[in-house]
């Protein structure tokens, strides 16, 4: 394993040293009615602010659109106004309110009222947005000791407007001398209909098989609401991609043993997902649980949860470090209520957000 650790940190070194400051390639000046003035890179305006890349401040600044006096914009830009009309061009200082507009290839320059604005270079994405990654890991011991040790994990994000898709599923088996030492499988699908921006309703489905466990198969049907409690673009700086939401809601359990007696109950459900990408997503910080609590006797709950960091490498291409928690206060006779597994894996990422 040493050598998988020296090559993940060796790509993670050559991936960090190609990081730099945003630096503005345009000098635009925006002057605001209290006559102040701002010098930098105009990037967009979207809900009301403008957003300016400036070297003398390490955040993206953002200031009301209904503030700004003047604008001078040496690179061309789509201006969208309220009738529909899309305007690529540049903008000279003109009188208060109004932007001269250089649209090629017209001959001369168009007066806009600033009012007439509703964005200017805005980020559109894609009707479905596309997140996941699939990481594995292989160790194998040969002569005196035998050992075979192989994970494999995946999540998969689909996103649209109303609706969220999540996919979430883990592998691992381990053999010593073809006696099998670790087997279980974890799949968690689920799928969130957005009522509003931030509330939500689900209904997921969770399967999970583990033979040193005593269990064929735990099956946990559950629905209710959820909210986003931070969604990606809530903060600016090092907060600008981190998202967070909790969800509670009713669930069906059902555990089926090898040797045990089966159980059956309705329980609660309570879930958290935690991400947080650091420094243009090169390392990214996660957490993720389920907890299913009986609602006859609160002592009686399972909850299982991970948590992680994955670390960009090269064109897509990641290594993660994840713990994963699993505790069931009424485990099966003769064996544990709990269990850890400690996973260091390579894969590939991928993400169809656009982003700036």
């Amino acid at each position: 394993m040493n050598w998988l650790m020296w090559l993940v940190a060796a790509l993670w070194l050559h991936s960090m040293a190609s990081v730099s400051a945003a630096e503005p390639t345009h000098v635009d000046v925006v002057t605001l009615k209290d006559g102040s003035v701002i010098m930098g890179e105009v990037i967009e305006m979207s809900g009301g602010l403008l957003h300016i890349q400036s070297p003398a401040a390490a955040d993206m600044i953002k200031v009301k659109w209904a503030e700004v006096r003047m604008l001078r914009i040496s690179h061309p830009l789509p201006f969208h106004l309220k009738e529909g009309t899309v305007l690529v061009g540049t903008v000279e200082e003109g009188a208060a309110g109004t932007l001269r507009l250089t649209v090629e290839p017209m001959q001369g320059t168009l007066s806009v009222p600033m009012e007439s604005v509703t964005a200017v270079n805005p980020l559109i994405q894609r009707p479905i947005i596309y997140i996941g990654a699939l990481t594995g890991g292989f160790s194998q011991t040969t002569g005196n000791s035998q050992l075979r040790n192989a994970s494999l994990l995946g999540d998969f994000v689909a996103r649209s407007e109303q609706l969220r898709l999540t996919i979430n599923g883990r592998y691992v088996y381990g053999d010593n001398a073809d006696t099998l030492i670790a087997r279980n499988a974890r799949v968690t699908t689920k799928l969130d209909f957005f009522i509003t921006k931030r509330l939500f309703w689900f209904a997921s489905a969770y399967f999970e098989n583990d033979r040193f466990q005593d269990l064929k198969m735990r099956t946990a049907l559950a629905s209710g609401p959820g909210y986003q409690i931070i969604d990606v673009g809530d903060f600016g700086g090092i907060l600008k991609s981190m998202s967070l939401y909790a969800e509670a809601g009713l669930s069906y359990f059902n555990e089926d043993f090898r040797t045990a007696p089966d159980t059956s109950s309705f329980r609660g459900r309570w879930s958290v997902k935690f991400n947080w990408p650091l420094w243009d997503d090169r390392i990214t910080l996660y957490h993720f649980d389920e907890f299913y609590p009986s609602l006859e006797d609160f002592s009686d709950y399972y909850l299982t949860m991970d948590n992680g960091v994955r670390f960009k490498l090269i064109e897509g291409f990641v290594s993660s470090f994840q713990i994963t928690t699993r505790y069931n206060s009424r485990p099966a006779p003769g064996t544990g209520d709990t269990d850890n597994l400690y996973l260091i894996t390579l894969g590939y990422s991928f993400d169809t957000t656009r982003k700036r």
